[in-house]
């Protein structure tokens, strides 16, 4: 077990907040960003770490352990590269200089929050993929645990559902058939909102074999915004799939998908079901399209037995086999570029081939680094109360997760700033000289990091079941051969360190910290107004904008950081003179943008997570030839969002300055309440206390709640989802609510007296905000006006978040939210209502809670 690291000192949240705004140079987004995500700080709230440096010393002190532990036991140094032959030992100091100011070598995520950390008990790694749903209700309720107890470590998660049968299959107990694969989502998408109700949110991937019986199921159950909240989906697409899609062929859906003699098959036109993919595509920008066949040909441990791919992690830019995991660092391409914004401006090869090398050897360290806090998260499990009984799941999964990545050693090293870089060097990103100039860049990554890999396999061991035969059946290994032969020869001989080496992940967060673009991803905005609020009676305070609630803000005009770079550089100011012009991310060609993604795929061992972002009226058709062309240039996969493709409408600021302003007030028209309406049954947990909401529905909108602790309220069956609220009178003349719903034979069953089973004082409350939701409040804004209540008094604040994470579930996808302003990446209408949270169309940053 690792020595653990003490701090001695401890900061306020105002002082922290001080010095992170003197090192980030009063970008208040990139501090506060970093203090809420990555500072360290104790249960009570207390900080141990004042800027990015300490954050930095933390993690180098860390990754030099793991170095000074392989120091003097080289196996061999027969066959290093020749930078191998002569490097220095990475010592404490020069991994700190990798990392400080987010210059060159950048851990994501989970490294930066819990590497060193002894306040949390959590998973280093980003990416998990358990393994397929076993065909039984024992193993739909034993991926439901893995998925918990994932969560609760941090982990994203990925897992696919082709293992489930049909929609109407024989099963062998009381129900005689199955009600399908698509019908358990709904189970995992709930487990993903239930673990994270304090603050961050879980992330599940699902995914279905194209060939599916129940797949246009699937393709269609996120249409209906009020289900599986809690996950991506993504289709996995093979090449006869595609093929049959570009012929206008029959294709047989089946299953098992891989048996020889399916026992449900079902032939169906590829045309037609890819339209419908496409269409919903376009529609919510769901389901996510995987072209699976290459994610597993052209891989380096997909071919592998019992490493082949059979989910990705919920972004899609790691494929693996169930029971992996991978760690994610990236490189900041922009530090690379010497004299940026001038005619001298070069790209520095050397320098970057060192660093991609050094960074991969941390790669490397970072799986010892994972075994030793699963070796944490053991110790703390076989600690616990629990029989051994009920913690076996855990157990086992987390024990499937050291034996994987001890074997296979898998890493994900990326890359952001690719954008900025461009810029820098006086490249449009769209065009063939930026493609050109990527394409050596690449092969400096490409080789810097196999060198290194294959470096380590010398000196450290390479990875448990490398086998020269095997890697032949690789496309990628078949590429090294004819482009790289002398990487290709060294690594035949030697073997390498790591299964699989190489991704481009999104670096929302991460790039926000470093003051870059994003990734693989174009800027997306140059400019824009950022609002903060203020009080309204502070002197000081400069007023500029009054929203609908009665906040104040001010205004601040905010810049790309390489933008204010660049006219720093070039004294220039107009954007319209600048590398970024017309290189947007709404602004660029799609068709150079595939063909960008394609060459990073060609260097890449994993995928790429990447996003086209399109006008709101591109046509369905543009859509379909976006997807059939990357799949066309070998891409694994690829995100188009089409702008306001989530249902709920979204305005420009142009549309708004056209509307006429409204000075006055209007009374609203409400629906008169029918006797019976329907109404949602909604379970949810806050803190330690069970809730049960009942949501009357008129159209589909709320119109009334009742809303309590489960203990309080009568007790409904634990499947129940849906009833009716009826209306009638007492004996004596007074309103009285009843709740209905039907039995799963059919009977009606009525509870009488709703409204008596709750609190009295809940029952006040929520007859306000029933008036409120019935007079026409826009639902983000009725979430707003109940999180802003001053309770004072502990169980009224805890049904005041219970009713508003309720509510929220209404918010249509797609919704904008009253601050629209994006805390990560500053769009200013970036945030939207997706899945009962907040998350931003530009850069994906999610708040739930």
């Amino acid at each position: 077990m690792a020595e653990q690291l003490t701090f001695s000192k401890i900061y306020t949240h105002k002082e922290v907040l001080k010095s992170a705004l003197e090192y980030f140079n009063g970008d208040e987004l990139a501090a506060t960003t970093w203090i809420n995500k990555y500072a360290m700080k104790n249960k009570d709230g207390e900080y141990f770490e004042s800027t990015p440096n300490d954050m930095h010393e933390r993690m180098a002190t860390e990754f030099a352990r793991i170095e000074k532990k392989y120091l003097g036991k080289e196996k061999s140094k027969e066959g290093l590269s020749e930078y191998g032959k002569n490097r220095k030992f990475l010592s404490e100091e020069a991994i700190f200089n990798l990392f400080k100011d987010f210059k060159y070598t950048i851990p994501q995520g989970s490294v930066m929050s819990s590497l060193g950390n002894n306040n949390v008990i959590a998973s280093l790694s980003n990416c998990v993929v358990v393994p397929p749903v076993l065909d039984s209700y024992g193993g739909i309720f034993y991926t439901d645990q893995q998925l918990a107890q994932l969560f609760k470590r941090r982990c994203g998660v990925g897992v696919d559902l082709s293992n489930l049968r049909p929609n109407g299959a024989m099963v062998s107990n009381s129900a005689g058939t199955t009600t399908g694969a698509v019908s358990f989502m709904e189970r995992f998408s709930n487990t993903t909102r239930e673990v994270a109700q304090n603050g961050r949110r879980g992330a599940l991937m699902l995914t279905m074999d194209i060939a599916h019986p129940d797949i246009e199921d699937f393709i269609t159950v996120k249409q209906d915004l009020t289900k599986i909240t809690g996950a991506n989906i993504s289709i996995r697409l093979s090449d006869e799939f595609m093929i049959a899609v570009v012929n206008d062929d029959d294709f047989k859906l089946r299953w098992p998908i891989e048996s020889e003699n399916p026992t449900y098959t079902r032939i169906v036109k590829a045309k037609s079901l890819w339209d419908t993919i496409i269409k919903c595509a376009h529609n919510t920008a769901e389901p996510g399209l995987i072209f699976w066949d290459r994610q597993h040909f052209y891989s380096t441990s997909s071919i592998y037995p019992g490493f082949k791919n059979s989910s990705t992690n919920p972004c899609s830019e790691i494929a693996m086999q169930g029971g992996d995991s991978c760690r994610l660092i990236a490189i900041n391409l922009y530090s690379f570029v010497e004299n940026p914004f001038t005619d001298k401006a070069t790209f520095n090869h050397k320098k970057f081939y060192e660093v991609v090398y050094e960074s991969q050897r941390l790669m490397d360290d970072l799986v010892d680094l994972e075994l030793e806090a699963v070796d944490k998260i053991f110790n703390k499990i076989m600690h616990d109360k629990e029989p051994t009984d009920i913690k076996q799941v855990e157990i086992d999964t987390w024990k499937l997760l050291y034996k994987t990545g001890k074997k296979g050693r898998r890493t994900g090293l990326g890359f952001t700033a690719l954008a900025d870089a461009m810029a820098a060097l006086g490249k449009k990103f769209d065009t063939d000289e930026a493609i050109a100039e990527v394409d050596e860049i690449m092969k400096t990554k490409f080789k810097g990091e196999f060198d290194s890999s294959i470096d380590m396999a010398i000196t450290r061991g390479k990875f448990d079941v490398f086998n020269p035969e095997i890697e032949k059946y690789s496309e990628f290994v078949q590429m090294i051969e004819k482009d790289f032969p002398s990487i290709y020869d060294r690594m035949m001989k030697y073997g390498r360190r790591n299964i699989s080496i190489s991704t481009v992940a999104p670096t929302g967060s991460l790039s926000m910290l470093a003051q870059t673009s994003s990734g693989i991803e174009p800027v997306f905005l140059l400019s824009y107004k950022r609002r903060r609020k203020v009080n309204q009676d502070d002197p000081n305070a400069k007023i500029a904008y009054v929203d609908d609630m009665g906040d104040a803000f001010e205004e601040f005009d905010v810049y790309h950081p390489k933008l204010k770079q660049w006219m720093e550089v070039s004294g220039e100011t107009a954007i319209e003179n600048s590398p970024y012009a017309g290189a947007t991310a709404p602004e660029i060609d799609w068709k150079k943008r595939v063909e960008m993604q394609a060459l990073v795929q060609k260097y890449t061992t994993h995928s790429i997570s990447s996003t086209i972002n399109l006008a709101a009226d591109v046509s369905v058709d543009m859509v379909g030839d976006i997807y059939i062309e990357s799949w066309k240039k070998g891409l694994k996969g690829i995100t188009v969002y089409r702008d306001g493709s989530r249902s709920g409408i979204l305005v420009s600021n142009d549309d708004k300055k056209d509307k006429k302003k409204n000075d006055c007030f209007a009374e609203t028209i409400f629906p008169k309440r029918p006797k019976t309406i329907e109404a949602k049954v909604v379970r949810f947990q806050n803190d330690y206390d069970k809730w049960v909401a009942v949501v009357g529905l008129i159209n589909n909108r709320p119109y009334e709640v009742f809303t309590g602790k489960i203990e309080d309220a009568f007790i409904l069956p634990a499947w129940l989802e849906k009833g009716y609220v009826i209306k009638n009178r007492d004996e004596e003349g007074r309103s009285r609510y009843d709740f209905q719903f039907l039995d799963k034979q059919g009977y009606k069953v009525t509870l009488e007296g709703l409204s008596r089973t709750f609190d009295k004082e809940y029952w006040n409350y929520a007859k306000l905000i029933s008036g409120v939701l019935r007079h026409g409040m826009p639902i983000p804004y009725v979430v707003d006006l109940i999180q802003n209540l001053n309770m004072y008094d502990e169980n009224i604040n805890t049904w005041k978040n219970g009713i508003a994470r309720t509510l929220k579930q209404f918010v249509e996808d797609g919704t904008q939210a009253a601050d629209k302003k994006c805390p990560d990446c500053g769009d200013p209408e970036g945030l939207i209502y997706e899945e009962g949270c907040l998350k931003c169309k530009s850069c994906g940053h999610s708040k739930c809670g």
